[in-house]
């Protein structure tokens, strides 16, 4: 029996999305490989469909490289309700405890926020995407079930108050992967003697890509440009290497290549002398992720 061929474009390339509100993060992949006709695509970290903002979403071969951009740092602003408790940490739980939000002070919030900054142990929350001996966390708190779970160590990096208007604040945080802003609102709530939950939240960082570089490509946008103008969709595409354009880039040679290509370490003239590494053919072309070795030697890692 034949091999099933692939349907869809050959196409590759990162589109930087911006998540529209109410669209999980698995929908809003479904809808732009349809709208690409691409025949692989992933995104790169879910948000919840309460959030908004950047979802890169890779075409092709940079699939090959999503999950560099999966641990990569966040960014996030989040706008937190004070003096509200939900069940889920968020405005699609049940208010389940209120208290006055008098008295708290823009120095309050600044301290409490300050400090989170640097390395914490946080407990995912039981509305969250964790497994528990083979079921997802969330599935078991709708049923009413909460389960015993091992706090994680996380990363923040920065954190700033941006705007407090009583019984609201909103902040921008910037995190290490795993972490989970919810639970920043709620500690933060509790801190201040209040509660809190998240009512807004927008992502606005990957790794090296900043909404504040450029801006997003919406839903509307691609939609407005239909299903068969893919000139001017595939322009929007950035590619593959620009995921990791902040790692040293290191140029091979033919026989290098070659080598690589079979799974062998390979010696690069004054390469880095550790860490991940962009690697490129004599034509600059990008071939793939590599990897410095302990004796200096080129390793691939992950090969287009």
């Amino acid at each position: 029996m034949g091999r099933r061929r692939a349907q869809g474009r050959n196409i590759s390339g990162i589109l930087l999305l911006d998540k529209p509100l109410g669209l999980s993060s698995n929908g809003a992949l479904q809808r732009v490989k349809h709208l690409y006709r691409a025949a692989k695509a992933g995104h790169t970290g879910s948000l919840d469909p309460l959030a908004t903002g950047l979802l890169p979403v890779c075409l092709g071969s940079a699939t090959k490289i999503s999950a560099f951009l999966l641990d990569a740092d966040k960014r996030y602003r989040v706008r937190v309700r004070l003096g509200e408790t939900t069940t889920t940490a968020d405005a699609e739980g049940e208010v389940i405890r209120t208290a006055p939000t008098d008295g708290i002070t823009q120095a309050a919030v600044t301290a409490a926020l300050g400090s989170f900054l640097g390395t914490i142990s946080q407990l995912p929350p039981m509305y969250s995407a964790v497994k528990h001996q083979g079921e997802r966390l969330y599935k078991l708190a709708r049923q009413g079930i909460e389960v015993e779970r091992q706090p994680r160590e996380i990363t923040i990096f920065g954190i700033e108050l941006l705007d407090m208007a009583l019984p609201e604040v909103e902040f921008d945080v910037h995190c290490s992967k795993g972490t989970y802003v919810r639970t920043l609102a709620e500690d933060l709530g509790e801190m201040l003697g209040c509660g809190g939950h998240v009512v807004a939240l927008r992502r606005t960082g990957v790794g090296p890509y900043l909404e504040s570089a450029g801006p997003l490509v919406t839903m509307t946008q691609l939609e407005a440009l239909g299903e068969e103008d893919y000139g001017a969709m595939d322009a929007l595409l950035l590619p593959q290497d620009s995921a990791l354009g902040h790692w040293p880039e290191v140029r091979l040679s033919e026989d290098a290549c070659f080598y690589l290509r079979q799974g062998q370490a390979v010696l690069v003239p004054r390469a880095p002398t550790q860490g991940l590494v962009r690697l490129y053919d004599p034509s600059a072309r990008f071939i793939g992720v590599g990897e410095i070795l302990d004796d200096g030697m080129v390793q691939p890692k992950r090969l287009l």
